[in-house]
């Protein structure tokens, strides 16, 4: 598979031959419009449904599309199998695990430019569910400060948080029966490098809903590969017996957990300006 073809964002009129011309007549006697509101921004370019299984570019529906069939070693490290999701891992990245009370939470990429987070939800059989959610997700970006716009992406629309020193974009793919969520986190600087890696990453992507009935928005369960979940556990058992007085050195390995700080300065950067910034 090549490197994936990004589109501009935003509409020109040069794309549109329908648009009005603009008055040459230098009157100033017509107020600007008002900017359009997110729902109808929204409305007037609704995301698409992506076709997962004969399209050349992913993410792809696992249950019909074999990872196999696909050779990613001129980008990844590897395919992270995660159980609801195989993601390319680029080359050059970490990988933490954020655990919850019942078990691995989510899944995060660290890379030299900045961190992503794929998650993948049970959704209708209809498109739509990415879209109905973006006026959620941009209240509670604005509710932490950030300023927030709806960009244009290669699967539709994006929502971009931007504070002063760092950016969030989320980017959201209606597949059949499943949605794939991806939360981008970057500084200012690399934002631009950011979001094209995490697409690539999106593009190299597998979700694996499976048959059973999960009502729509309900998040797929996250199943770590054995050997990170043998390191965890490791870790886990050498947490407790420091706290009873004492542990060997926890090994330095490319799948750090959650608690420790990963070593790229970039995500120093990020943990410090978006200590408050929503993952939703």
């Amino acid at each position: 598979m090549g490197l994936f073809n990004l589109g501009k964002k935003g509409n020109h009129a040069a794309d549109n031959p329908d648009a009005e011309p603009a008055d040459s007549t230098g009157r100033a006697d017509t107020p600007p419009p008002e900017p359009a509101s997110l729902a109808e921004t929204v409305a007037a370019n609704p995301t698409p449904a992506h076709e997962a299984v004969t399209t050349d570019i992913g993410p792809y529906d696992g249950d019909r599309v074999a990872v196999e069939e696909f050779d990613f070693t001129d980008f990844a490290e590897g395919v992270l199998d995660l159980g609801s999701v195989k993601m390319a891992v680029p080359k050059g990245s970490q990988v933490q695990v954020e655990m919850g009370e019942n078990g691995p939470k989510m899944l995060h990429v660290l890379t030299p430019h900045g961190r992503l987070t794929p998650v993948a939800f049970a959704a209708p059989r209809s498109a739509g569910q990415w879209d109905e959610s973006l006026a959620e997700i941009a209240e509670s970006m604005e509710n932490d400060g950030l300023m927030v716009a709806v960009e244009r992406g290669p699967w539709g629309n994006e929502v971009v948080g931007r504070a002063a020193n760092a950016v969030i974009r989320l980017i959201g793919v209606d597949g059949p029966r499943w949605l794939l969520r991806t939360t981008v986190a970057s500084p200012v600087d690399s934002a631009d490098e950011m979001a094209t890696l995490a697409r690539e990453c999106i593009a190299r992507s597998f979700v694996y809903r499976g048959s059973d009935p999960i009502p729509a928005g309900t998040s797929l369960p996250v199943v770590l590969p054995e050997d990170m979940a043998d390191q965890l556990r490791t870790m886990v058992a050498q947490q407790q017996a420091k706290k009873s007085g004492g542990a060997p050195k926890l090994p330095n390995n490319h799948y750090p957990p959650q608690q420790n700080a990963p070593s790229i300065p970039a995500m120093q950067r990020i943990n410090t300006d978006l200590n408050n910034t929503p993952e939703n």
